[in-house]
């Protein structure tokens, strides 16, 4: 099996999220099992964003509890819409959220790491079901309180699902058609890499828009999980990086 993980930038929009499905299927067709780690829709001050969510009151600055559980819904909004029009296109899904996830997490609200994931209920699933989205970015602490994973964490969320259930490698859709040489908004002459090594690509991330989170990164390497980052809107090849 393999994890896929979609950003906010691939599910921004219906047009985006088709793009979404159609990687989905081909991820079905040549590996039969799928999970799928979903960001929230969009960025920013996008409607159902998570920054969107953080401002709907000011009382969530001083309330790591609840600013959690609200930052949270992006990501199980997402899960939804990806779901229902997964179901609309023929395939068949399910969504396993907070405990049902098996993901146990401690530390800081907002900032939060990952303690442990029990899979039996992810497995159990996959006997039955070849598709199943994951609200990425957060986890349940030991009193059963959602806590989010700080930035960028759904990567982390993608990385450690796949260590947990023994998945081939994870594959990170982005809006670049792999890992750059330079950041291609601002150098023309940026070229995509073919295949890079873990300690190699580790140092790449020291940037204003690293292509996965550092954490996430970190967590591959111990791990030794392969990654696959390749561009949403082609069926290009990508970058494969692979442990040291």
């Amino acid at each position: 099996m393999i994890v896929q993980k979609f950003g906010g930038v691939a599910m921004k929009d219906e047009q985006m999220r088709l793009k979404c499905i159609a990687h989905i299927k081909e991820g079905l067709q040549k590996y039969q099992k799928v999970i799928v780690v979903v960001s929230a829709i969009g960025r920013k001050n996008d409607p159902y964003s998570t920054d969107s969510l953080l401002q709907l009151t000011e009382a969530f600055s001083s309330v790591g509890e609840a600013s959690d559980l609200a930052a949270s819904c992006g990501e199980l909004i997402a899960a939804a819409v990806l779901s229902a029009e997964l179901e609309r296109a023929g395939v068949p899904n399910t969504i396993l959220h907070g405990a049902q996830a098996g993901i146990l997490t401690k530390g800081p609200f907002g900032d939060g790491t990952i303690v442990h994931i029990d899979p039996t209920t992810m497995m159990s699933r996959l006997e039955k079901m070849d598709c199943i989205l994951v609200p990425g970015f957060q986890g349940i602490d030991a009193t059963g309180r959602v806590m989010t994973l700080g930035r960028g964490g759904s990567d982390l969320t993608a990385i450690a699902l796949a260590a947990a259930v023994n998945a081939s490698h994870v594959e990170f859709f982005k809006d670049v058609p792999g890992v750059m040489t330079n950041d291609p908004h601002k150098f023309a002459n940026a070229r995509k890499l073919d295949v890079l090594s873990m300690d190699d690509f580790l140092p790449l991330l020291n940037c204003e828009r690293p292509v996965i989170q550092q954490r996430a990164a970190r967590h591959a390497i111990k791990t030794a999980i392969p990654l696959y980052i390749r561009g949403i809107a082609s069926s290009e090849k990508g970058t494969w990086i692979f442990p040291s």
